[in-house]
C-alpha cells in the first residue's frame, strides 16, 4: 500500500482518502516512471467478504492504491469520524484512464468477460479514441492451469494499463499472484464494467449513484441473481458499522467515566 498517500482504516481495511483526480495523477506518474501500481476498489460487499476470506483480504491489502467504490463507505466513514473525500467508482476510473491513454499515448489491455463482450469493448474504444491504444484483449474464461500463460501474454503485449473484468475474489487473487509476471505499470480489477461499456447492462442513473442506490438498480435489473447477495452483504455491513459506532461511543464515554 502507498504510505505517502493519506488513508483511513474502515472496518479493519485501509482505504486511501483521495479524490478521483488525485488517483489519476498518482497513476499517470507511475506509468511515466514505469513503476507498477496494483489498484483495487472496495465496497460494502467486498469488506464483508474480506472478513471470511483470508486470501481475498491478503490480495486487497497487498494493493498499492485502495479506493472506496461505494457511496456507503463514504457515509460510514463520516459516521465513524473518518474522512473520505469522495467515492472513486471503478468504472469511472477506468473511463478516465482510457481517455488518459489516448492523450498520453499509453496502451491498454482488456482481460475478462465473455468473448463477444470484451471484443465489443475493444472495438468501442478503438472507434471512440484510436485503435493504437489497444495492446490486446482476451476473455476471462480460462482454467487455473492457463493463468500463467495468460499473465505472460499480457506482459509481452507491452501494455501500460491492464483492466481485469472478472468477479471477486478471482480477479484480486489472480492479479496478486501474477502481477510480477504481468509487469504492467498499472493493473486494476473492474468487475462487471465491460458489460456496461458494451451496452449489455445499463448503469444506474446519476442520482441513484450519488444517493448510494446503485445496488438497488442492479437488483431491479437482475433480481434473481442479486437480491440475496445485497440483502445479506448490506445487512452485515450496516451491522458492522453500527457496532463500530457503538464501540467508538463507548470508548469516548469511558474516557470521562
Amino acid at each position: 500500500m502507498q504510505h505517502n498517500i493519506p488513508s483511513i482504516r474502515l472496518l479493519n481495511c485501509p482505504i486511501h482518502a483521495i479524490t478521483m483526480d488525485e488517483t489519476v495523477n498518482v497513476i499517470d506518474k507511475a506509468i511515466k516512471n514505469r513503476k507498477q501500481i496494483h489498484h483495487v476498489v472496495v465496497n460494502a460487499a467486498k469488506l464483508v467478504k474480506m472478513k471470511s476470506d483470508p486470501l481475498l483480504r491478503k490480495s486487497v491489502i497487498n494493493c498499492d492504491i485502495i479506493n472506496a467504490d461505494g457511496q456507503s463507505l463514504v457515509w460510514a466513514a463520516r459516521l465513524l469520524g473518518l474522512y473520505l473525500p469522495e467515492r472513486v467508482a471503478g468504472i469511472d476510473l477506468m473511463e478516465r484512464l482510457v481517455m488518459l491513454a489516448y492523450y498520453k499515448g499509453y496502451k491498454i489491455y482488456l482481460l475478462g468477460a465473455k468473448p463477444e463482450v470484451v471484443s465489443a469493448v475493444a472495438n468501442k474504444y478503438a472507434a471512440e479514441f484510436d485503435s493504437s491504444i489497444i495492446a490486446g484483449y482476451r476473455d476471462g474464461y480460462f482454467s487455473k492451469e492457463e493463468e500463467g500463460d495468460v499473465a505472460r501474454a499480457i506482459g509481452e503485449s507491452q501494455a501500460d494499463i491492464l483492466f481485469v473484468a472478472m468477479s471477486s475474489p478471482k480477479k484480486e487473487v489472480f492479479l496478486n499472484e501474477y502481477k510480477r509476471i504481468i509487469n504492467t505499470s498499472f493493473i486494476m480489477g473492474v468487475g462487471g464494467s465491460f458489460d456496461v461499456v458494451a451496452g449489455k447492462v445499463k448503469r444506474a442513473p446519476f442520482w441513484m449513484q450519488k444517493s448510494g442506490l446503485e445496488w438497488l438498480y442492479r437488483v431491479i435489473q437482475e433480481p434473481r441473481r442479486m437480491w440475496k447477495r445485497y440483502l445479506v452483504t448490506n445487512t452485515l455491513f450496516i451491522g458492522r458499522v453500527f457496532n463500530a459506532f457503538l464501540r467508538k461511543r463507548m470508548s469516548f464515554f469511558n474516557i470521562f467515566s
